[in-house]
């Protein structure tokens, strides 16, 4: 899943920290990751250092030939975890764990890890086992409170639910003859104004 530079819920996922290691001095970035008190000699951090650091910028300083930082799994995707999404999926608060849990993980894949396979399936399966009720409760919560709902759900999973609710409130507006007159899209108007033009022309 590539990242999106427009995309504001891109921009906060890579915001997310990851827990990494510093596998060699890291001169300057003490002051950058909250670390260091001003612009100093002291703002290098150490070799060996715990860090928490955002995705972008460890997505930049990972590096397999330099080896400037190594970057550890977050809790909710070791497998303690893996093996709760497996048993019920359901059942977990994913926007409490992280609000962008698909991206982010999906983004994880990009680090060198043995554990990427299972990772990636412990992704799709978790979105695969949570998608029908998603579906299932946008449908049929029609004039109701969803806050309840929603507030479960990861960032990605809530526009699959908003999708699923203008789905329902457009086949109601449609069913009681609510629904706006048939109009031409945008596009084939302009197709049609162009087209016009260049005759004229």
């Amino acid at each position: 899943m590539a990242e999106n530079f427009l995309s504001l819920d891109d921009i906060l996922m890579s915001q997310e920290k990851l827990p990494g290691r510093a596998e060699s001095n890291l001169p300057r970035l003490a002051f950058a990751l909250g670390q260091g008190s001003g612009a100093g000699s002291g703002d290098s951090i150490p070799e060996g250092s715990k860090l928490e650091i955002p995705m972008w910028l460890a997505k930049g300083l990972h590096d397999s030939k330099r080896r400037l930082i190594s970057v550890e799994l977050p809790k909710i995707y070791k497998e303690a975890w893996r093996t709760v999404f497996s048993a019920d999926a359901n059942v977990v608060d994913l926007h409490k764990m992280g609000p962008y849990y698909y991206g982010f993980g999906s983004q994880l894949l990009n680090f060198d890890n043995p554990e990427n396979p299972e990772i990636a399936q412990c992704i799709l399966q978790t979105f695969i086992n949570r998608f029908r009720r998603i579906m299932d409760s946008s449908q049929n919560a029609y004039n109701e409170d969803t806050s309840s709902l929603v507030a479960r759900l990861d960032e990605l999973e809530r526009a699959l639910f908003q999708a699923g609710q203008k789905g329902l409130n457009d086949f109601q507006c449609w069913e009681k003859g609510q629904a706006s007159q048939i109009t031409v899209s945008s596009l084939v108007q302009n197709y049609g104004k162009r087209k016009f033009t260049e005759m004229d022309g």
